[in-house]
Order: structure tokens, then C-alpha cells, then sequence
């Protein structure tokens, strides 16, 4: 091999920048870790890994539950249940010969709140507060609410000990890791001047209360009122009035959330696809997490392409493809003719209407237009068509050695800029994962850390 060979120069590439590779069993095994968070932008697996890990822990020997905020309940569908909701539900069908078991639920936002409620008030204002008109828009789809539901469902799950490992899979947000600012957006909103407004008549009382309430909204009640109405401003005075007493409560709660996730025992994994765009929003979740001081477990690369034949450049596959579409560039039809034509190696019989062996009186071959199936025309018709399925061939080949290089660029581009970080890669599927076989497969391609070739 030359060395200037594209095929040197595109495994040297493979070679460029070997990461650390990302030891899952013994992220799953520790027992002082118990809460594995998965997160990456949409549509990059962050579902399907968050239960393929789950099923791999459980089935070596832990106690686990799989939190999902997936709507689309793929993963229900995965693990064979007809429905996941707010409350875990046992997986059938895990090897549990090790002693351990797997449970899968998916989080119910408005359920979560109709339940923090219930929890945090007594009988009377906790159904004020769930028949409130504002509360109800509120719990079902308010900005932030997800994120922030997400937050307390993993609290309360980690406070009971029941689970020897909580994996997460976080809301499909424009930004995954945007629970990570629920806290600070919660308390941003509750310390905000509209609410200690509308708090003021509350805390303040009576006439004086009100009279507070009239100079402090006057000019804000005008353009609200007009915009709104004043019913659903008197649903939200009404909806602040009852949840006042739960306020502290919510920041409480969501400031230990918080540290749960910075302290040991909690493991981030960032999910991408081997795609810019994805890579990009790999490396800002690094960032972020190290900013936030979350400890980063490492990369998942998911949908990695392989290749068994890969020692064949995408070059020389285009080459080859170019030589057999267009017989001019190498012409070897009159060399394949003479050895159609030639019945053995004597001189005597090459152009001779009859074979050499031939007896007088035996019939001569019957040459006539289709009398023989093989033909030259026929032969030719067919050797054209094998060669157009070989350039086919050869140009999905280059194709996809085209691909493989750029996922590598693209890895090799992240894994440079952060070579702290430990990288497990999924080769990609040729379809979509629908049972526990399938997590399975996929757990023990997480193990494996390399994409298998020809995948």
C-alpha cells in the first residue's frame, strides 16, 4: 500500500483520536451508584438506552426502575406492558436468576402535581387548589411544569430506598437538560413581583388587603383584565392565596433534587447520534454539566455504521464501479471473445468449423438464430448486467465508506476537544427495537463499547 493510498489515509483516520472507552457493566454494578441520568437533544435514543440499561442492571442482579418522559410510549411498548403511567409496574419476562428485578413507569405530569398537592395541604385547600380553574391550566402544560415534575418524581422515588438504581430519561425539551433549571425557574416565578401582588391581600388581610391589592394592581389589573378578563385573574389570586403555604415547600424539595443530582452516586450519560449537529449538542451538554458540577459518566454514540469491508476506499470502490459501467476505459471484450471462441489449445481447431475430436458422419451443432440458450448475445447481455450489479454494489460501498469517514471525522472532532470524556458506541439497527430482545441486544452492544462491522 502506497502512502499516498486514500485507504492509508482513511484508517489512519479511524486511528486519530482513540477515546476512552466507557465501562457500562461496572457503571450498572457499583452499588454506590443509584441514579443514572440519560440525556441528549430529541431523537437521538435517549428512551431506548435509558431501558436497555435498566433491563442489563436488572438482569445482574439489581433492584431497578426506569423513569421515562417519552409521550410516544415506545418504551411500554418495549418491555410488553399495554400501558406505563405514574406508578412502576414490574417488567415480566427479565432474567431474574440473578436476584434482581426491573420496573418501568412514565411520568404522569399533571398526576404529579394533583399528588404534591394532596400531599402538602390539607382536605379542604387541596381541593380549592385541584378545582381551580388556573391550577388545572397549570398542572396540564404550564411552561417548565414538565421539567420541574420530572424533578420531584425523581425525589420521591429516591426517597423511598426501594430502588437500588433509578435510570432517567429526560423530557424531549428543546433543551435536555432544561430540568436542570426547573429549580431556579420555579423560584424565579414564585419570588416574582406578580406573585407577592397577588400574595399581598392574602398575607395582609381585610379591608387593608385589599385596599393594598387595588394600588398595587391598578394600572397591571386594566391591561390584564381587558386581555384576560378578570375572572381568570381572580382565578389566579384565588389559586397563589391557597398555594402560599406550599411554596416554600416546592423550593425545598427542588433545591435537594438538585444537590441529589451533583452528589456521588448520580451519573450523567450525554446520548448523540455520530452527527454535527447532535455532537454539538453533546459537547454543550458536557459543558453544562461541568458548569452545574454534575458528575458526566461519559458519551453514548448511538447509530454508529460499520463496515466488514472497509480495507476497500471509497476511491478505489468508485474506480472499479467506473471501470465495469464504461467498457472503453478498460476493454477486455476481444480477450473474453477468443476464449468463448477456442475449444482447447491446438492451433488446428482455433477457427475450425468443426471440434477436433469430431468423427466423420456425426451431426455438426446446430447454429441457427436461438437454437442455443448460450448465444454470444445472450452470453454478452448477461456479463453486461452482472457487471451493472457489481458497480451498484461497488457504489454503495463507496457510499458507505463515505459515511463511516464522516461519522469519524465528527467523533474524532468531539473526542479531541473532550478527551476526558469515556465513549461507548451502538451500532446502528436496521430497524426499531420492540421487545426485550431487542434491549437486550442493545444493553450488550453498550457493554461491548464498539459497533460490530457490516453494522
Amino acid at each position: 500500500m502506497s502512502p499516498d493510498d486514500p485507504a492509508r489515509h482513511q484508517e489512519g483516520a479511524r486511528r486519530l483520536t482513540p477515546a476512552r472507552v466507557l465501562d457500562v457493566d461496572a457503571l450498572l454494578e457499583d452499588p454506590h451508584n443509584r441514579i443514572v441520568v440519560c440525556c441528549g437533544s430529541g431523537g437521538v435514543g435517549k428512551t431506548t438506552t435509558a431501558a436497555a440499561l435498566g433491563l442489563r442492571a436488572a438482569e445482574r442482579g439489581r433492584k431497578v426502575v426506569v423513569l421515562t418522559i417519552d409521550p410516544a410510549r415506545r418504551l411500554a411498548q418495549s418491555m410488553g406492558i399495554d400501558s406505563l403511567d405514574n406508578t412502576p409496574r414490574r417488567v415480566k419476562g427479565v432474567d431474574d436468576s440473578a436476584g434482581g428485578e426491573l420496573h418501568a413507569m412514565m411520568l404522569d405530569m399533571k398526576r404529579t402535581f394533583d399528588e404534591i398537592v394532596e400531599s402538602h395541604a390539607d382536605p379542604e385547600r387541596a381541593a380549592a387548589i385541584l378545582g381551580n380553574p388556573f391550577y388545572q391550566s397549570l398542572s396540564a402544560g404550564f411552561a417548565g411544569t414538565q421539567e420541574y415534575m420530572a424533578m420531584e418524581k425523581l425525589g420521591q422515588l429516591r426517597s423511598r430506598d426501594e430502588w437500588d438504581l433509578i435510570v432517567v430519561d429526560t423530557p424531549p425539551s428543546r433543551s435536555a437538560l432544561d430540568f436542570l433549571d426547573a429549580p431556579k425557574r420555579l423560584g424565579s416565578f414564585l419570588d416574582g413581583k406578580l406573585i407577592r401582588v397577588l400574595l399581598a391581600p392574602a398575607k395582609v388581610g381585610g379591608r387593608a388587603g385589599m385596599k393594598f391589592l387595588n394600588v398595587g394592581m391598578s394600572m397591571m389589573t386594566g391591561v390584564l383584565g381587558k386581555v384576560l378578563g378578570g375572572q381568570f385573574l381572580k382565578d389566579v389570586q384565588t389559586f397563589v392565596a391557597a398555594m402560599d403555604s406550599m411554596f416554600g415547600g416546592f423550593r425545598t424539595r427542588a433545591d435537594a433534587t438538585y444537590k441529589l443530582l451533583q452528589a456521588p452516586g448520580t451519573a450523567f450519560l450525554v446520548v448523540a447520534a455520530p452527527e454535527r449537529d447532535a455532537l454539538r449538542e453533546a459537547a454543550y451538554f458536557v459543558q453544562r454539566l461541568a458548569a452545574e458540577d454534575m458528575p458526566l459518566a461519559g458519551l453514548v454514540l448511538n447509530r454508529v455504521h460499520g463496515s466488514g469491508a472497509d480495507r476497500l476506499s471509497a476511491e478505489r470502490a468508485l474506480a472499479a464501479a467506473e471501470n465495469l459501467e464504461d467498457p472503453r476505459i478498460v476493454d477486455q471484450d476481444g480477450g473474453k471473445a477468443g476464449l468463448r471462441t477456442s475449444s482447447g489449445n491446438s492451433p488446428d481447431t482455433y477457427g475450425s468449423s468443426e471440434p477436433a475430436d469430431s468423427e466423420p458422419g456425426d451431426s455438426a451443432p446446430d447454429t441457427s438464430p436461438g437454437a442455443s440458450a448460450a448465444s454470444p448475445e445472450v452470453s454478452d447481455t448477461a456479463e453486461r448486467s452482472v457487471d451493472a450489479l457489481a458497480a451498484g454494489l461497488l457504489r454503495l460501498h463507496a457510499e458507505r465508506m463515505h459515511l463511516l469517514a464522516r461519522e469519524q471525522r465528527t467523533r474524532d472532532r468531539f473526542t479531541a476537544r473532550h478527551p476526558e470524556v469515556a465513549v461507548t458506541e451502538v451500532a446502528a439497527l436496521p430497524g426499531d427495537v420492540h421487545d426485550l430482545a431487542g434491549l437486550r441486544d442493545i444493553g450488550a452492544r453498550l457493554a461491548t463499547g464498539r459497533p460490530e462491522p457490516g453494522a
